[in-house]
């Protein structure tokens, strides 16, 4: 048994346990072992990222989940790695290169992805370095990323797989377009947030008529592009217009008026202006009436030529100068404000604009049907469950994908054209001539491929495909992939579909979602806001440990997690109070063998057997909620066991074996101690890894195992035969003490002061119990006697309270100065008084009651049962004192 430092030393420890795991080997999985597989792949988080507490969580509850499959003997392999994120990334770069006076066309494509290359090389292990740090036990040696060489190959294979099955089309459809990135953008990637905007009633003047039309948009600029007007055909406040034509301000173009179903005659004035190039619902409809196509802006949100007069102004700036048009005109009927959802670009924050653009697409319902069907039996579920009918809803009403971006970093898009002969085709490999025609003139489409286009096949190209392995027919499928809500439509969903085409099966079994990290104001965690705390930070501070067992403490299922720095003491006061039972474990353990833990269970006390039983609960407890994804409840159980039944009490009751028992009785509570100690270690290592490493090696357990994290998991009770009655008698002693606590603390007595106890038991069982106990019980009460009768009464008033086994009462003649203590609770009670006075005149003015909310009400309300309480406690003390 090595000697424990006086404290605990977190970076120097975790440093050398994570060095010393990786030098061995002990994250490695191999499918040549054989056994039982157990895989995670990890969220790959982007190479530009740096670690957050969303990061931390994420992966706090995956290192748990890994470490006890490990020690539960399965194969186990947890694979890490990093997606390329390329429109983050392009930005990056892009940035970099302006400081040097350049942009990306300066440099020319290939010159620019050298440049997105070498700064993926110098920063892109950023985030990975800072995960080790965290202790998460990823099997480094298969570390992946989205755009390495066998990564890229699935990519390709999976695109000309589906373009040959007629999965991938290219289509002329409206998309969302991000002017600042400069590049479409799917459904999922288009962020809606509720703004305050306006709606614009504009008048339209109808051809060859005096009177003029009102038609209402919340994008006036769009105008200059409307090819009609619209009306509901069982409108009948319009059926007479249907063929005529309205006369667009500004620009004077003659545009018709069409009857259509999708218009709401219930909405505004029922009438609808109709602009194809511009909006999604407008495109079908113009598709329906043969509408001609008008953009009006250019790919950076500049309006274009067809724009008329406003040519070369920025979108908005032409709104505001439009509206000035207009009302000059009399051409505004009104404007109102207006609640909307606007979409925002996911990674610069741009208003997204709707734009008719030629684009790559996936079809996604024959996709989305075995994905639908893979959870609807059950091969799939979600924790928590409700997170099901997010999944069904969206897979439901699927989209197409839209798949290509307008970027450079990325896998560009497989598909080549031929100048010569118009021949389309997709190859994995740059060919040489068009297949038909045998023409060099070749080209290859410009676009890449949507970040999550490569994410999706992640669970199954991690390990290979689309070449047959030994890995990939081992491990996959994986089985709980943990994650967050925001991207169970990103990624969840595609991952499954992905994994049902390609490999005929489910890619994992359960999605456990994650709550959102939030400061302890409820809010997202923001640079904006201010609130972020950085997990590097708190790592510096407390500890590894201690952030990932304060994290996971406050961790219920897929509930919100509510965190401040000061929430972090709560693991690192943990971590130490576990060290400092360990070190007075090791000062009694001089000469005593750690490998000889077999007690003899007929001398087990009735503190050994409830310490055991405590074990034996807390075992069960930690699999069970384990097993729901109940990390709170799991770590709670630890918790539990250790502060209180290991550390406040069992501890506590064998000082005095320790310190003045026989070399048996020693050595028996020692084999009981150790036991308990070195199987709780086990149950703490997924959730403490280092500090439990450190331990495991500074208390001599690791004869058996060299490392903890190879340890055997505790499945089930270790100990039998416990009998209950012992274990319920013990309860209630823990409550006798803790009664007896109270009456010392209420009397003010110094810790050192001794005091006289009598203890009336309820029954003859207890009576006898409490005596045989009574050296352990006067030690925890700091008693010099404890009177043990079924009829006790005392003779004059005397301070007691009733407990579990009976009343205790305790003795305070000559142990309190009685008139000062009537004094000072005297000067108590009269402060109790003057503030429930206060409060009674609060509540009982109508108007206070009636106008305040009820949660200060009820507040009062509160307080005032409170006073109550505490001024008869105080009366009550004072009578005895006086008798």
């Amino acid at each position: 048994m090595a000697e424990l430092s006086k404290t605990y030393e977190p970076k120097q420890v975790e440093e050398k346990w994570y060095r010393k795991w990786m030098e061995d080997g002990l994250f490695h999985g191999d499918s040549a072992r054989g056994g039982e597989p157990y895989c995670i792949v990890i969220p790959p988080p982007n190479v530009t990222g740096i670690l957050h507490m969303g990061h931390a969580l994420n992966n706090c509850i995956q290192d748990a989940l890994t470490r006890v499959a490990r020690m539960q003997g399965k194969n186990t392999v947890w694979v890490p790695g990093t997606d390329h994120a390329g429109i983050a990334t392009q930005n990056v770069v892009e940035r970099a290169i302006k400081k040097e006076g350049l942009t990306r066309d300066d440099l020319g494509r290939e010159k620019f992805l050298e440049r997105v290359w070498e700064w993926k090389e110098q920063y892109g292990g950023t985030i990975i370095n800072q995960l080790k740090k965290l202790g998460s036990s990823c099997d480094w040696e298969r570390e992946r990323f989205t755009m390495d060489e066998g990564l890229s190959d699935a990519v390709l294979e999976i695109f000309c797989r589906l373009y040959d099955k007629g999965l991938i089309y290219r289509g002329h459809y409206i998309i969302n377009w991000c002017p600042r990135c400069q590049t479409a953008l799917a459904d999922e990637e288009s962020e809606h947030i509720e703004v305050e905007g306006a709606l614009y009633h504009l008048r339209y003047a109808v051809k060859g008529e005096k009177h003029k039309l009102v038609v209402a948009t919340t994008r006036p600029e769009t105008m200059l592009g409307d090819t009609a007007v619209a009306v509901n055909p069982r409108d009948e406040r319009y059926k007479h217009l249907v063929g005529k034509t309205v006369v667009l301000p500004i620009v004077n173009r003659e545009i018709p008026i069409v009857a259509d179903d999708y218009v709401d005659p219930e909405f505004g004035t029922g009438l609808v202006k109709v602009t194809p190039a511009h909006d999604p619902n407008d495109f079908e409809m113009g598709l329906r009436h043969g509408l001609s196509q008008i953009n009006v802006m250019t790919d950076t949100g500049i309006m274009n030529e067809h724009a008329g007069p406003y040519a070369g102004m920025d979108r908005f700036e032409c709104r505001k100068q439009l509206m000035e048009d207009l009302k000059a005109g009399g051409l505004v009927e009104k404007v109102d404000k207006h609640m909307h959802a606007v979409g925002h670009c996911y990674r610069c924050d741009t208003v997204v604009e709707p734009r008719l653009s030629p684009q790559w697409f996936v079809k996604m319902k024959p996709l989305a049907r075995p994905a639908i069907e893979a959870v609807n039996d059950g091969r799939i579920k979600f924790v928590p469950e409700r997170w099901n009918n997010t999944y069904m809803n969206w897979m439901e009403n699927i989209r197409d994908w839209c798949i290509s971006r307008q970027i450079w970093w990325g896998h560009r898009i497989p598909v080549f054209y031929c100048d010569a002969c118009n021949h389309e085709w997709a190859s994995k490999a740059a060919p040489a001539a068009c297949p038909e025609c045998g023409s060099a003139d070749i080209r290859q489409d410009e676009d890449v491929l949507d970040t999550w286009f490569s994410s999706w096949l992640w669970p199954f190209s991690v390990f290979g495909w689309p070449q047959e392995n030994n890995d990939l027919e081992f491990y996959y499928p994986t089985r709980t992939l943990v994650t967050a809500s925001e991207i169970i439509f990103f990624w969840v969903a595609r991952m499954i579909m992905s994994g049902m085409e390609v490999m005929g099966d489910i890619p994992f079994d359960t999605v456990y979602i994650h709550g959102t990290v939030r400061d302890d104001q409820g809010r997202k965690m923001s640079k904006s806001l201010g609130n972020s705390i950085d997990p590097l930070d708190i790592i510096e501070k407390y500890s590894s440990d201690a952030l990932r067992f304060s994290l996971l403490m406050l961790t219920a299922t897929g509930q919100d997690v509510y965190i401040s720095d000061e929430k972090f003491e709560l693991g690192r006061n943990f971590g130490t109070k576990i060290w400092n039972a360990a070190r007075f474990m090791e000062m009694h353990s001089v000469g005593f063998d750690v490998k000889d833990l077999a007690f003899d269970k007929a001398n087990l006390t009735p503190d050994d057997q409830h310490l055991l039983a405590k074990l034996n609960e807390a075992i069960a407890s930690v699999n069970d909620n384990l097993s729901r994804y109940r990390f709170n409840d799991a770590t709670l159980a630890l918790y539990d066991f250790f502060w209180h039944s290991y550390c406040d009490w069992y501890l506590e009751y064998a000082k005095p074996v320790l310190y003045k028992g026989s070399p048996e009785q020693k050595r028996h509570t020692l084999q009981v101690m150790h036991f308990a100690f070195s199987s709780a270690m086990r149950l703490l290592h997924p959730f403490m890894p280092f500090q439990t490493e450190e331990l495991w090696h500074g208390m001599g357990y690791n004869h058996d195992c060299e490392s903890i994290m190879v340890a055997p998991w505790p499945e089930q009770a270790v100990v039998s035969g416990i009998d209950p009655s012992i274990v319920k008698y013990v309860d209630g002693k823990h409550d006798l003490v803790r009664v007896g606590r109270i009456l010392r603390a209420e009397y003010n007595l110094a810790f050192k002061q001794e005091a006289t106890f009598h203890v009336r038991p309820a029954t003859d069982e207890y009576a006898g119990q409490i005596e045989a106990d009574g050296e352990s019980i006067m030690a925890a009460l700091k008693a010099d006697r404890l009177g043990v009768d079924v009829n006790f009464s005392p003779k004059g008033a005397m301070p007691s309270g009733i407990s579990a086994l009976g009343t205790i009462y305790m003795s305070i003649e000559g142990l309190v100065d009685v008139e000062a203590e009537i004094k000072k609770l005297s000067a108590e009670l009269d402060e109790v008084n003057g503030h429930l006075a206060n409060v009674k005149k609060k509540l009982e003015n109508p108007s206070f009651v009636n106008k305040a909310p009820r949660e200060v009400v009820a507040l009062q309300e509160k307080r005032q049962e409170e006073l109550v309480e505490k001024g008869e406690k105080l009366r009550k003390m004072i009578e005895t004192l006086r008798s």
